[in-house]
């Protein structure tokens, strides 16, 4: 288990026993850190992780505190990390995802037209390097409806869009845990897309094989 998760699992193990209850500030980071037996590096990547999903609130100049959920919708957030660790249908998900994208991509690139790529390209502009992971997320999954939708078959895009929807807690994951997923992701943003509006619908398909394919690598090796 990665580090990030198993300070994870610990803050887990704290709410669960009761040493932690919604709305309680948590230990100074280098006391917690002590406590959990975790370095200060390990334990501040599982706080922004937990930010992520809403489980942490983090009040600079103030402190770290539970959230004030309800316990049991408090819990459901804290399963976050497990559902995705212990759900392999979700490695099915891309391996499908890695079929249809890539032909989608093709097919835009035959028949997006003007509007289209400027909607794509607005798309992939209106994020920078500095984006945190919910906005790299959502920006990700306007991306790829785009060309879904740039394909002219509703039916395709309806289809992959759905599909999307179930990888979502897979892609904040990688966000949050892997190094440079924010540069990664728009430079292959970028290139599909600089192969879609010149209209190579071989290299846009490639593109999106190793855009795909770079997600579901990463989770086969996390899970």
């Amino acid at each position: 288990m990665a580090v990030t998760d198993e300070a994870i699992l610990r803050i887990k193990e704290m709410i669960i026993a009761g040493d932690l209850a919604p709305g309680d500030r948590l230990p100074p980071e280098k006391e917690l850190s002590e406590r959990l037996g975790l370095s200060r590096s390990s334990l501040r990547e599982a706080v922004k992780a937990l930010e992520v999903i809403r489980v942490l609130d983090v009040r600079r100049g103030d402190g770290t505190y539970v959230t004030s959920l309800e316990p049991r919708l408090l819990l459901e957030a804290m399963s976050f990390v497990v559902d995705l660790h212990d759900d392999q249908s979700v490695l099915e998900i891309f391996a499908v995802r890695r079929i249809l994208e890539p032909a989608a991509s093709a097919l835009a690139a035959r028949n997006a037209g003007v509007e289209e790529v400027a909607h794509l390209r607005e798309v992939v502009e209106s994020v920078d390097q500095a984006a945190d992971v919910e906005s790299l997320v959502e920006h990700d999954l306007e991306f790829h409806r785009g060309i879904a939708e740039a394909t002219g078959n509703t039916y395709l895009a309806s289809l992959i869009d759905s599909l999307s929807s179930h990888t979502v807690r897979a892609r904040i994951w990688r966000g949050i845990t892997q190094e440079n997923v924010v540069g990664r992701t728009l430079q292959e943003h970028h290139a599909i897309l600089d192969a879609i509006a010149a209209g190579d619908a071989d290299l846009a398909s490639a593109h999106t094989v190793v855009h795909v394919s770079g997600v579901e690598q990463w989770l086969r090796r996390a899970l």
